[in-house]
């Protein structure tokens, strides 16, 4: 059963709204008043604005070598973007680009006009397709250079801020609520969720709660059941820093269906783990640090004692964190967490116990 989440994004978001965007290339006629083109006026206008609001956070930038080369091939794709017979080719040669000029690439794609709608038109553009099924390889990979974008704009300490009260997330939730596991559906999943994770990375409370309020725990849900290893992994990294923060906690709380969902959840994840040969030692680790976290709650150790799993604690998963103690003590503390909640006599902590003593002996 998938969890129930939110409806998607308000009507103005779908693709019949893509009509209002309207995008022609960049005219080139000579201005009168000061002799340079619309393009260099644009150029010099974006430059300004970064130049004024941001500092250049990589040592290594782009921005701060010696040679300007890539600066200007940077601020030269970023101005292509608004022109539609150039964007597909911008948008790809910059997503190879942005590691390399971190500190100036995401003030340029925010503080460059029109550059930020452009990207959101590419992404609307496939919503119909979404509906279908039907999903092409080359529909989702022109969806996803531009999601990869936003990603940069997302992790970027003096974007990240404006990035969520423009909402801009919202266009990225239709990607997150499908339930189709074809790899174009799946690429487009774990490039959205990469957007998330980078909101929740540095534990912004501003993003927490706009992920909390805009009911992103659903959605995080619903990749945990249905998405590939991946997304199951990022999604999970997501939940678990929501649920950091004291709100996230409070939210799962609140209502006791969240914390049976996430409950269920867990377990079945644990579960399908137990039967591979070789589980994904990040997953589990993220899998346990949402338990321990649940169970420094009194309410949660009561239902965690009857349904933890009991691979968690039978050495199960021995071999796959036999390289990672720092996980091995946070599933140790998780049990003990557990077990010593409340006095139990020994008939009702009986399997418990047996946890403790087993996994005692595997650490």
């Amino acid at each position: 059963m998938v969890y129930q989440t939110s409806p998607l994004p308000p009507s103005s978001f779908s693709s019949s709204s893509s009509s209002s965007f309207n995008f022609t290339s960049m005219p080139t006629t000579m201005n009168n008043n000061n002799n340079i083109t619309t393009y260099e006026r644009k150029r010099n206008m974006a430059s300004s604005s970064i130049n004024n609001k941001t500092s250049c956070y990589s040592g290594s930038c782009c921005c701060n070598s010696s040679n300007g080369g890539v600066t200007k091939q940077v601020e030269e794709l970023v101005l292509q973007i608004t022109n539609p017979l150039l964007r597909p080719h911008a948008i790809l040669e910059l997503r190879q680009m942005r590691n390399i000029c971190f500190g100036c690439f995401a003030p340029w794609l925010w503080y460059s006009f029109g550059t930020i709608a452009a990207l959101l038109q590419e992404i609307v553009s496939v919503y119909p397709a979404l509906l279908s099924a039907k999903l092409t390889p080359e529909a989702s990979n022109q969806a996803c250079n531009a999601v990869s974008l936003l990603q940069s704009v997302a992790a970027h300490p003096d974007t990240r801020l404006l990035f969520l009260n423009a909402h801009i997330p919202l266009y990225l939730y239709p990607f997150l609520y499908t339930t189709c596991n074809s790899k174009p559906f799946e690429y487009l999943r774990l490039t959205s969720l990469g957007v998330i994770g980078a909101l929740v990375k540095e534990n912004d409370a501003d993003a927490v709660s706009f992920l909390l309020k805009t009911e992103m725990v659903p959605l995080c849900f619903r990749s945990m059941e249905v998405g590939g290893q991946l997304s199951k992994n990022v999604a999970t990294y997501i939940f678990e820093r929501i649920l950091q923060a004291d709100i996230g906690l409070e939210y799962i709380f609140a209502r006791a269906d969240r914390f049976a969902a996430v409950g269920r959840i867990l377990q079945d994840m644990v579960t399908s783990l137990a039967v591979v040969e070789k589980p994904p030692s990040s997953l589990l680790k993220h899998i346990i640090c949402c338990y321990l976290r649940l169970s420094e709650d009194q309410r949660a150790c009561e239902v965690l004692r009857k349904s933890l799993p009991y691979t968690l604690g039978d050495g199960t998963f021995s071999s796959c964190l036999h390289e990672d103690p720092t996980t091995k003590r946070k599933l140790q503390q998780l049990i003990n967490n557990v077990s010593e909640s409340n006095k139990m006599t020994a008939a009702q902590a009986g399997g418990l116990d047996h946890m403790v003593a087993n996994q005692a002996r595997v650490l």
